[in-house]
């Protein structure tokens, strides 16, 4: 019993020893930082983030709620100078269909606003993206004659404010712009456009802003690693001048001006080889035989139908403008050269034809003569002699004194060429006629009109290519 006493006695005292000390560590703890620490100790604590506890805001700094903004610089005084420098990025795309341009560019303003400096100990400027923006005055500057532009907001809005000390400023933005190009295609494929980007204030004149290159020709740089597929860019230029509206007054506009040169040799295999490769196959009819109707026919046809696609291929990608391109003078000429071996053909036939009805009316009057009148050789009367196409040239020179006169073939179907010659008999010595078969007239298949398109269509051909290529290249 006396030990069971003393153990609750003990575990009494345990129990108001801690009631008694859990006050002071909870004061001790919560006291702990106001005590100060000796030289020498470490350091437990972290140290504050002293952005955190800045108490000045970005507004109170620049002082934007203290100024009227809406107001430009130096309100009713000179105008307000605007510096402009341009990066172009990149060139899209050029369109001769819609007759425009895709640029993405790197457009930069710099201007001084007094009401924007704030005091810097260090002269070093502060950098704020497009939320700032919205707060403070910034040129109004626009694309002129532009169809669609935008701002990149991937993946925030790419716009950044730069604000110095001094109140300098520092205004860039990246754009997307397509604008309007007036091109000529009067030389079109082996033609150069000029196009221009033009940059202007909306509202403000130049008694209250006066736009300038800020650093000349210099104000404007591009990416070596720019390319076209179609056209290769020569030069980049600036030029600035005054542009008046009657209702509002003049204004300053800025000039991105580029000239583009086409390339040839895309045109030379889609346009120009197909084209002269129709021209060269419809001479392929002179050295057909003029009987080979459906031959000839079909070939003529079909390479007219052809040159009729290109032609339609090629302008189906132009514009539909009110005068004659390059392209156009060379497959319509191809065309006309198409279509002119065509109509020889037409006219081969037609002499052909006209000629077997003749000799048709020879050949039955030849054989009423010779029904009428005795065989005898004796005789100056006129005889039909049939040679068939395997003479011999001996023979030919046996007839020697004879006169000679045209033939005609007698039957279509037969495979060899009968020939008709008239013989009659001659009463002059034949020491006075001419030697050998150069007098003997032999009507072939190849009508003479083929013969000479042979060398008239080919050399006119080359001769208009010569003109065409010295004129346009």
């Amino acid at each position: 019993m006396p030990c069971y006493a003393r153990f609750l006695f003990l575990l009494l005292c345990l129990i108001l020893l801690g009631e008694c000390r859990r006050p002071k560590s909870r004061k001790k703890r919560w006291s702990a930082p106001a005590e100060n620490h000796k030289p020498g100790t470490p350091l437990s604590k972290k140290v504050a983030d002293g952005t955190k506890s800045r108490k000045m805001k970005t507004t109170h700094l620049l002082r934007i709620d203290e100024h009227d903004f809406t107001m430009r610089p130096a309100f009713a005084g000179p105008a307000v100078p605007v510096g402009v420098d341009v990066q172009v990025e990149s060139l899209d795309s050029i369109s001769e269909v819609d007759m425009d341009f895709t640029m993405t560019l790197y457009l930069r303003h710099y201007w001084k606003d007094e009401r924007l400096a704030f005091p810097s100990s260090t002269n070093k400027s502060m950098t704020f993206d497009g939320r700032l923006v919205k707060k403070i005055w910034v040129p109004d500057v626009f694309f002129v004659h532009s169809k669609r532009s935008f701002i990149h907001d991937t993946t925030t809005d790419n716009i950044m404010l730069r604000v110095f000390p001094d109140g300098h400023v520092l205004y860039s933005l990246r754009v997307t712009v397509t604008a309007a190009c007036n091109m000529d295609f009067s030389r079109f494929p082996l033609d150069s456009q000029t196009c221009t980007l033009e940059l202007e204030s909306y509202a403000y004149t130049d008694e209250d802003l006066m736009l300038y290159w800020k650093s000349g020709d210099e104000s404007l740089s591009t990416d070596d690693r720019i390319s076209l597929s179609q056209f290769l860019i020569q030069k980049f230029h600036t030029t600035s001048r005054l542009a008046f509206y009657s209702s509002t007054g003049w204004y300053n506009r800025l000039y991105i001006n580029f000239t583009l040169r086409r390339h040839i040799f895309f045109f030379l295999l889609q346009t120009y080889f197909p084209a002269t490769l129709m021209v060269m196959l419809s001479w392929v009819s002179f050295w057909i035989d003029r009987r080979a109707v459906p031959a000839r026919v079909s070939l003529g046809i079909t390479t007219v139908l052809t040159m009729s696609t290109i032609i339609t291929g090629v302008n189906a990608s132009m514009p539909r403008v009110s005068y004659i391109k390059a392209v156009d003078i060379y497959l319509w000429v191809s065309f006309v050269f198409v279509f002119l071996s065509v109509l020889e053909y037409a006219a081969v036939n037609y002499l052909t034809t006209v000629r077997d009805g003749k000799d048709r009316k020879l050949r039955e009057k030849a054989r009423e003569q010779s029904q009428t009148l005795p065989c005898t050789c004796g005789m100056s009367h006129a005889r039909t002699m049939m040679l068939d196409g395997t003479y011999s040239e001996a023979d030919a020179n046996s007839l020697a004194g004879y006169t000679r006169a045209s033939m005609a073939p007698e039957d279509v179907s037969e495979k060899q060429e009968r020939m008709v010659v008239h013989l009659s008999l001659d009463t002059e010595p034949t020491g006075t006629k001419k030697k050998g078969i150069r007098g003997f007239r032999i009507i072939q298949n190849t009508h003479a009109i083929d013969t000479y398109s042979r060398m008239i269509f080919p050399g006119a051909y080359i001769l208009f290519n010569l003109i065409y290529w010295c004129v346009y290249c």
